[in-house]
């Protein structure tokens, strides 16, 4: 996991990686923010970088191996992570904006509080990603595998989840509106904590 260092400013916040201040103290937050895109972009494979608090809008991250990364209360608008595979990382709190998941290969990854707009996750393996609290509007799940994942008390609009395998994907305390699950296995799903 990414190295824990605290923002020299005495906030509490994890600092960026390459400085020694987290996003809120930071001089100049945009060009953190396309140092940390332009090392993304010239390796296949990244580890460990902390990103909490940036903002990347119309970036290409996509084939590209991430593990160990912490993007939480990130901002991204218009930004590419189809094909991409990516490994526990924190996504926690963050803002997505007309994104591209599609294709990808995702296990173990918190979405937790996330906002999503407008996103496409077709055609993905979404291995054991937590969603909790989210709110998700206009988005497409289509065609993914949602396995042992978590929506638990999300807020979820206008969103398809069709031909979708749901086993075990938790989707308690949710609420859910203009939802398509066609085709998918919902009887495999947990709605109420009475299935369990």
């Amino acid at each position: 996991m990414f190295s824990i260092s605290f923002c020299s400013a005495g906030c509490g916040r994890l600092a960026i990686t390459g400085s020694a201040l987290c996003a809120v103290h930071s001089a100049d937050p945009r060009s953190d923010s396309k140092r940390l895109s332009e090392l993304i972009l010239e390796k296949s494979s990244i580890k460990d970088i902390c990103a909490q608090g940036l903002r990347f809008k119309g970036m290409d991250f996509s084939k590209r191996k991430l593990y160990g990364c912490s993007f939480s209360n990130a901002v991204f608008s218009k930004c590419i992570f189809s094909a991409s595979i990516i490994r526990m990382c924190f996504f926690d709190f963050a803002s997505f904006d007309s994104c591209n998941f599609a294709g990808g290969d995702f296990q173990y990854l918190s979405f937790a509080g996330s906002t999503i707009d407008n996103c496409s996750f077709e055609g993905s393996e979404l291995i054991n990603i937590n969603f909790g609290g989210s709110k998700i509007t206009d988005s497409l799940f289509n065609g993914s595998n949602l396995y042992n994942s978590r929506f638990i008390s999300a807020e979820i609009n206008n969103t398809n989840f069709i031909d979708c395998n749901l086993k075990r994907t938790y989707f308690i305390e949710s609420n859910r509106t203009d939802i398509s699950f066609k085709s998918s296995n919902t009887a495999e799903a947990i709605f109420d904590i009475e299935e369990n």
